[in-house]
C-alpha cells in the first residue's frame, strides 16, 4: 500500500453511506486522513478532502471529525497555502464549513435527502467512464445546484458527479460514450444555467471551453435510482481486495478497512 492508493480506497470505501460511521469510529483510519491533509501530493490531497467530504454527510461524523485532533488547523492551513488548485482549496472550505457548521442545523426533507444521494463519486476505478469538469455561470446557490442536480440525473450515462460550489463547478463522472454536449444541454434546459467545460491548455493553465449546448440529444433515464452504479458489466471486486457493501454491515473483521487502519498505524504510529 502507498498513500495514494490507501486514501482512494477510503474514498470509495466512504461513497458507500453505511460505511461512514465505521471509518470515523476506527482509532486509526480518521487521524491518518488528518495527517494526509499535509501530503504534497496533489492528488492525495483532493482524494482525501473527497473522504472527509463524503464523512462529514452523516451528520452524526461532524462532531467526532471537528474535535480530531489537528483536523480544523489542517484544514486551516490547506486553505492559506499557495499554489493549490482551486478544486482543492474549494474543496477544503466547503469541507471546513460543514465542521464550523452549527451543530443542529434544520432537519432535511426527505427530498432533499433523496436528492443529495447521487452528489459524489461512487467508484473512481471504471476505466470505461470518464470525468468532465464543467464551469457552471449561475451556481450561486443551494437552490441552483438543486435545479443542476436534477438536470443531471435525468441524463442516462451520468454515474455521479459532487460540486465545488465556492469556484461555481461541477465535476462529473460519465461513460466514455456520452458526449461532453449532452451534459450542457441538460444544464441549459434549466433556464437559469449554462456551462462550460474547464481543460488545461499545453502551458498546464486552465480555460474554458464552449459546449454547445443547442442540437446535442440528451438520453433520458426513464427511472432514476438513489444512485447510479458505474458499470452493469463490471466483474465485482473480490472480497480480500476490496470490502463489499454486504461485508460493510455484517463483518468488517478481515476486510480492506482493518488493513488501511494497520496501514495508517504503523506508518504514523510506529
Amino acid at each position: 500500500m502507498d498513500a495514494l492508493s490507501v486514501v482512494c480506497q477510503l474514498r470509495d470505501l466512504a461513497s458507500e453511506p453505511q460505511n461512514r460511521a465505521v471509518i470515523v469510529q476506527d482509532q486509526g483510519c480518521l487521524p491518518g486522513l488528518v495527517l494526509f491533509l499535509d501530503h504534497q501530493n496533489p492528488e492525495v490531497l483532493f482524494a482525501t478532502l473527497q473522504t472527509l467530504r463524503y464523512l462529514a454527510e452523516l451528520p452524526i461524523n461532524v462532531p467526532i471529525m471537528k474535535i480530531e485532533l489537528g483536523m480544523m488547523v489542517s484544514l486551516e492551513n490547506l486553505i492559506r497555502r499557495e499554489g493549490l488548485s482551486l478544486d482543492i482549496t474549494a474543496l477544503a472550505k466547503e469541507v471546513y464549513s460543514i465542521l464550523r457548521a452549527p451543530a443542529n442545523p434544520a432537519p432535511r426533507t426527505p427530498e432533499r435527502e433523496k436528492r443529495r444521494k447521487p452528489q459524489f463519486f461512487i467508484n473512481s476505478t471504471n476505466n470505461k467512464a470518464k470525468s468532465v469538469t464543467l464551469h457552471i455561470q449561475g451556481l450561486d446557490s443551494t437552490q441552483q445546484r438543486g435545479l443542476c442536480e436534477e438536470a443531471l440525473l435525468k441524463v442516462k450515462g451520468v454515474i455521479s458527479f459532487t460540486f465545488q460550489m465556492a469556484s461555481k463547478r461541477c465535476t462529473v463522472r460519465i461513460r466514455s460514450d456520452l458526449p461532453t454536449e449532452s451534459l450542457a444541454t441538460a444544464i441549459a434546459s434549466t433556464k437559469v444555467l449554462s456551462a462550460q467545460q474547464v481543460v488545461k491548455n499545453e502551458a498546464g493553465e486552465e480555460v474554458y471551453v464552449p459546449l454547445n449546448s443547442c442540437g446535442a440529444q440528451v438520453p433520458q433515464n426513464a427511472d432514476i435510482p438513489d444512485y447510479l452504479p458505474e458499470e452493469e458489466e463490471s466483474p465485482e471486486r473480490e472480497v480480500d481486495k476490496a470490502i463489499s457493501r454486504t461485508a460493510a454491515k455484517e463483518d468488517s473483521n478481515g476486510s480492506w478497512l482493518n488493513a488501511a487502519a494497520s496501514f495508517l498505524t504503523k506508518t504514523f504510529y510506529w
